[in-house]
């Protein structure tokens, strides 16, 4: 079986990915598409998250059944993405024939002819060439210069390059970021965009890179842990809660790694949960739903590293809320009840308060929340009461 392997960032996937999945698959039986996880050449605040350009492309691809398959390898590789490290990882102990269902594979690297100049320079060509062959686009009116590079990759490394050609779309994932026009990419795509607001105002820029790191890499070691659903509320809570610091003189680097780290131990086995809460807080939480709260405290601060208590009280509180909140406190904790994936309820309301007044949006979240637990017959947490006795309301 001759299958392809398709590397990229993917940020965001567009028409030309299609354009190249559509033409390789007259050359290979199956296609296997790996959203990159960290990339050599792209760092800090470049990229979006990972887990956001992996599924955004799983949402892609869904069109071809299973002649593409996309691969989350890459989250399970230390260090940088190199294309070497990827090719050696799919064939360890024969993932890749695992991933197709076959036990005869030939390997092709699918790339754009752009590739060609500068292939030589990669980390460690020669080795790459060992393991595959190169698969090549070829875009309509390139001719000499694309013939020419072709030949000199294989004179050079002793190779055979396949050649195959695709329609001349004029788009890239840097182009769209800069322009946002939504015709340059599919349907599934643009409903993710929406869904989770990307590439709308860049409020991550107003974070350190130190913390930029943290939050990508945390997104990283997140991905086996969470479902989809959730990892992606917790991506979307973490930069709107960078949002609300910066509006209302928050510091921004404790809201995002607060956020991105807010539901850690949310899938975590219940009893698990129970006992670290227990052992976080000296108390066992009557409501099984709030036990991830300090639960993820503890994770945070023993599996990930966290020391700053700010950080780790707003995780710890952020299903209940507190008396003398801190402004990472309020921020994670109207971030997490109305990010933009979350549908529940109508939200219009809070939103707005949100955008124009903290407390304000605060007190609405948690009043509707205190509401919808009555309706439940749920009991308040005591820390919940001791939010409203702030506000001069007796719960």
């Amino acid at each position: 079986m001759k299958v392809g392997l398709f590397g990229g960032s993917f940020d965001p996937f567009h028409n030309g990915h299609l354009s190249m999945i559509e033409g390789a698959l007259k050359a290979v039986d199956k296609i296997v598409v790996i959203p990159s996880a960290r990339n050599p050449f792209k760092h800090g605040k470049i990229l979006n998250a990972a887990p956001y350009r992996y599924y955004m492309t799983v949402d892609a691809v869904e069109r071809f059944g299973d002649k593409v398959i996309v691969s989350d390898v890459e989250f399970f590789i230390p260090g940088i993405s190199y294309t070497l490290n990827t090719i050696k990882a799919l064939l360890k102990n024969n993932k890749i024939n695992d991933l197709v269902d076959s036990d005869n594979v030939e390997l092709f690297w699918i790339c754009g002819s752009d590739i060609l100049p500068t292939f030589d320079k990669w980390y460690e060509p020669d080795e790459i060439l060992d393991r595959v062959d190169l698969l090549v686009a070829r875009r309509p009116g390139q001719d000499e210069d694309f013939e020419a590079n072709v030949k000199r990759i294989e004179d050079l490394y002793d190779t055979r390059i396949t050649v195959f050609d695709i329609d001349g779309i004029d788009v890239s994932s840097s182009g769209f970021r800069k322009e946002k026009n939504e015709d340059q990419i599919p349907q599934e795509v643009k409903t993710f965009i929406k869904t989770n607001a990307l590439y709308s105002a860049d409020w991550l820029e107003n974070v350190s890179d130190k913390a930029m790191e943290g939050f990508l890499e945390y997104a990283i070691e997140l991905y086996p842990l969470l479902k989809r659903e959730r990892l992606l509320h917790t991506i979307n809570t973490a930069i709107l809660a960078v949002k609300y610091a910066v509006m209302y003189g928050g510091d921004p680097d404790k809201a995002l790694i607060a956020g991105i780290l807010h539901d850690c131990a949310k899938e975590l086995p219940d009893e698990q949960q129970r006992k670290m809460a227990i052992k976080d807080s000296g108390e066992s939480y009557d409501i099984k739903k709030l036990w991830h709260g300090p639960a993820g405290a503890l994770m945070a601060k023993k599996q990930f590293g966290i020391k700053d208590e700010e950080i780790l009280d707003a995780i710890r509180y952020h299903t209940t809320a507190r008396e003398k909140m801190t402004i990472t406190d309020k921020v994670v904790y109207l971030s997490d009840k109305i990010e933009p994936a979350r549908t529940y309820d109508d939200l219009t309301e809070v939103r707005a308060a949100a955008d124009k007044d903290l407390e304000l949006g605060l007190i609405l979240c948690v009043s509707a929340f205190v509401e919808k637990s009555k309706r439940k017959g749920m009991k308040l947490h005591h820390n919940t009461k001791g939010f409203l006795s702030t506000l001069g309301v007796d719960a």
